[in-house]
């Protein structure tokens, strides 16, 4: 597969804290990424540098080949809107149903005024989610799964070719975060969407990736095929796994 998203190089401090140290990493265009390790390694720092949302002091972020911070103002815009964001706490806004979320991003990204076609976007998107129906529904009506699926649905709904996913099943029970598991799997194959997971559920990133990439501070310190990872002698990486492993079994 071609290569979609390369960084070279990468590096990002803030002050004396140095969040990412020379990363150099490609995604594939139309593969499943899982990025995990702990906290605090510069997972989220690294998704905001490949949306060009923050420019990294050294290295350079390429998508299809253009490097991110060469472009001006009117054309990285257009290429931030290659990009779709699932957020870690799905970020609906309370005072909108869900129709209105779900249009939002029709509106504020690709300018889409006419209200036929955004009703008939928000019910496209409704359906494939399986959720149709529920556009009047405010976001507190809701289960913690099901604004999951709003929300993965409000950043498909500008048809992107990459969907970032920031901990798609954080706070749900394991039965819920195999369902958003398996929607990010529909997201990839149905869709054709290239789609990079932070993650902390490695069983599910092991699950269903093309590619695990492993963070620790501010370095990737093993990446490639799950089987590969792991296989991987470094000690960091082998006692995360077995942990991560072994309290998912006991839990």
């Amino acid at each position: 597969m071609s290569t979609l998203i390369e960084l070279q190089e990468l590096s990002k401090a803030f002050g004396d804290l140095h969040v990412l140290r020379g990363v150099d990493l490609s995604f594939a265009d139309r593969e499943v990424t899982s990025l995990i390790g702990q906290s605090g390694t510069g997972k989220s720092v690294l998704f905001k540098c490949m949306m060009g949302l923050i420019e990294p002091d050294q290295g350079r972020v390429l998508y299809e080949g253009k490097d991110l911070h060469e472009l001006d103002e009117d054309s990285l815009a257009e290429v931030r809107r290659s990009f779709g964001y699932a957020f870690q706490d799905d970020a609906l806004f309370d005072s909108m149903n869900v129709g209105e979320n779900i249009a939002f991003p029709l509106r504020e990204v690709l300018g889409m005024r006419k209200r036929r076609q955004l009703r008939e976007r928000v019910a496209e998107m409704l359906d494939w989610i399986e959720l149709p129906g529920i556009e009047k529904k405010l976001p507190s009506e809701l289960s913690g799964g099901m604004r999951k699926r709003v929300g993965i649905a409000r950043a498909l709904a500008i048809k992107p070719k990459v969907l970032l996913f920031d901990e798609p099943t954080s706070g749900l029970d394991p039965v819920l975060g195999q369902t958003i598991n398996d929607l990010v799997l529909r997201v990839n194959k149905e869709l054709g969407l290239t789609c990079i997971l932070i993650t902390h559920d490695i069983p599910a990133a092991f699950r269903i990736s093309d590619r695990v990439v492993f963070l620790h501070e501010g370095e990737v310190i093993a990446q490639g095929a799950p089987a590969k990872v792991m296989r991987s002698d470094h000690d960091m990486v082998r006692r995360f796994i077995e942990n991560s492993f072994s309290s998912t079994e006991g839990a």
